[in-house]
């Protein structure tokens, strides 16, 4: 049997997580069709998703159709979720992208598309809702070819549009289809000329979609059952599955979440590319910042079930307690892939509150951060307090329920902020020696250089000092300590250079470079100087060209720079740079601007010296 892994994508309310349940019941995984808005469904596990009706973690099931196994990966739809989307999309064979008949193409439906061809990711789009009133069909048609991708074709259409009768029928091959198939086919322009070969159209077509060349469009409704049928053949049809071949080669594998059972226990979870997996196998893996090797205790399928896993299979890993979200299974030098979605740019300060210990706080919030590493955790400004990245008020306000039901632990939290970050303006070094004070508090002898790196170049550490010159095990303590300080202070970017070391046997111990680090490295940052930055969006705003000039002006006042429009059939498109902490304000006004008409997307353009400010 092959194997698929499909990504089910959507801007929130687009009926993504009913559209799950309906595949799943259809094809028999499930014995009943749950429902949302009564809180069961099947992919959406926790208490706080079914009361809330969203999808907050990346969730897997298994079906099977055609003589073909898919897991299913069930994504959030709200955008400050969508962190958990990017970590899904990387280990997909293919997507489908849902869109609602009546909403239509919205921002976030923009950011997801653009980012799946961006990966290359084979994609289906499922217009759904087709019996809702107010559902679009020809005309919604256009608005995905204008807006996502000029590459859309409608494989079946619509009739009884909004009603609960609403139908699908398949559309045969004809001139639109052999037009655009003929871009890539000769073949196919051989035909459109002598001839149309239907059979030829509907194998270039699942030839063509396989690739991501172009995007098969297919009408229905998650709620009735309408066109899901042919959702099922389209996915086999136009959706390239796993070569059962792979399961010889070495293992290859990314982990792309982390979860516990009722009990406790850890998994790991991964999508293997190659190669297979069992309990008991020794593995090694590697990540941005680590490498290890340990041995499985437990692997599940995606169905739960103890197995060994192939390639193209999803493995839950339990006995790896090192194994962390994007590590890369069979290797010791794996390169993190780029985020492909703008990281948080908000922030919030977390407090105990009455009742509640630093400690029980910290613990809750490692957990959490285990299972989203961008949540960033590090130390606050005040003793006990720990600071928070966030995209927005519902996954802070998600957070927060969390805590509560599944640590008992309540917390306060300030007011979200724009993250800020310090960027270093020069080169310096410090160097702290044993005998410096007396009486000698740190048994450790450090020297650091610190300089400027390249945008979005991360934190490097290096060694000019020779290796032998001191055990691993104080260099270890000291990087690490360099990578926590930095990262508490916002310090990003930059490369520091390990220039001076020394100890003394048998005194010195960890613990002495550790304490030491920081004071080196504060005073090696501020020789350096600092100046602090905050980031920025490019914002593309497609609008009625009545609204052009009301958003104009509404840009300026928010601090935007805007670029110079394009107008064309009474449409406007415009490009604008504007400061994060103002975007809140752009997206929330612009449905008055443009009557309800304007549609904005967002992607991150770096950071810029905040006016005025500089670190220390």
């Amino acid at each position: 049997m092959r194997m698929l892994n499909l990504g089910i994508v959507a801007h929130v309310d687009a009926g993504k997580t009913s559209l799950t349940e309906r595949l799943l019941f259809d094809s028999g995984a499930i014995p009943r069709l749950g429902s949302v808005d009564h809180g069961s469904t099947r992919t959406d596990g926790m208490d706080l998703e079914r009361r809330r009706g969203i999808t907050i973690r990346s969730a897997v099931a298994a079906f099977t159709t055609a003589g073909h196994e898919v897991h299913l990966i069930d994504t959030p739809g709200h955008a400050d979720f969508v962190a958990e989307v990017e970590r899904a999309l990387g280990v997909l064979d293919g997507a489908i992208l849902v869109l609602s008949a009546v909403e239509g193409v919205q921002a976030h439906t923009r950011v997801l598309m653009r980012t799946l061809r961006a990966l290359s990711v084979p994609t289906i789009l499922f217009v759904n809702k087709i019996d809702r009133a107010g559902a679009r069909g020809s005309e919604l048609l256009a608005d995905i070819r204008r807006l996502l991708d000029p590459a859309a074709v409608a494989v079946n259409r619509a009739s009884g549009l909004g009603t609960r009768q609403a139908t699908v029928a398949e559309l045969p091959p004809g001139d639109e289809l052999a037009e655009l198939l003929a871009e890539r086919s000769d073949a196919v322009l051989e035909s459109y000329v002598d001839g149309l070969d239907p059979v030829l159209l509907r194998d270039e077509l699942r030839s063509q979609a396989r690739r991501g060349w172009v995007c098969p469009v297919l009408f229905g409704s998650a709620i009735t059952g309408a066109g899901i049928d042919a959702l099922c053949r389209g996915i086999v049809d136009f959706l390239p599955s796993v070569d059962p071949a792979l399961s010889e080669k070495p293992l290859d594998g990314t982990v792309f979440a982390v979860e516990r059972d009722r009990g406790g226990q850890r998994f790991a979870v991964a999508r293997l590319f190659s190669g297979t997996l069992s309990t008991r196998d020794r593995i090694t893996f590697a990540g941005r910042e680590h490498t290890g090797t340990g041995r499985v205790t437990a692997v599940l399928d995606a169905d739960g079930r103890q197995a060994r896993v192939p390639a193209g299979g999803i493995a839950r890993i339990a006995g790896v307690p090192d194994l962390r979200v994007g590590d890369r299974l069979g290797t010791t030098s794996a390169a993190p892939e780029p985020t492909r979605f703008r990281p948080p740019t908000w922030e919030t300060v977390v407090t105990p509150a009455s009742g509640t210990t630093p400690a029980a706080l910290h613990a809750a919030l490692d957990r959490l951060a285990d299972q989203d590493p961008l949540i960033g955790l590090r130390r606050g400004p005040e003793p006990g307090s720990l600071v928070v990245s966030l995209y927005g008020e519902v996954q802070r306000e998600v957070i927060a329920a969390r805590l509560s039901e599944e640590f008992g632990v309540t917390a306060e939290f300030s007011p979200s902020r724009v993250v800020r970050v310090k960027r270093l303006t020069g080169t310096g070094a410090a160097v702290r020696r044993i005998g410096d004070t007396e009486p000698v508090l740190h048994w450790a002898t450090i020297g650091l250089r610190v300089e400027p790196g390249a945008p979005d170049s991360g934190v490097r550490f290096a060694l000019a000092a020779e290796r032998g010159s001191l055990p691993a095990a104080f260099i270890t303590a000291i990087e690490e300590t360099v990578r926590a300080t930095l990262r508490d202070r916002s310090v990003v970017d930059c490369l520091v250079t390990l220039t001076h070391t020394g100890y003394a046997s048998p005194v010195s111990t960890a613990a002495d470079f550790r304490n030491l680090t920081p004071i080196v490295l504060d005073e090696a940052v501020s020789r350096a100087g600092t100046v602090v930055c905050e980031p920025w969006e490019h914002v593309e705003l497609d609008l009625p060209e009545d609204a052009l000039s009301p958003v104009l002006s509404r840009l300026v006042r928010l601090g935007g720079v805007p670029g110079s429009p394009s107008v064309a059939d009474g449409s406007a498109a415009l490009d604008a740079e504007v400061p994060s902490a103002r975007l809140r304000e752009l997206e929330q006004a612009l449905p008055g601007l443009t009557g309800g008409s304007g549609v904005l997307t967002a992607r991150p353009a770096g950071h810029r010296v905040t006016p005025g400010s500089a670190g220390r």
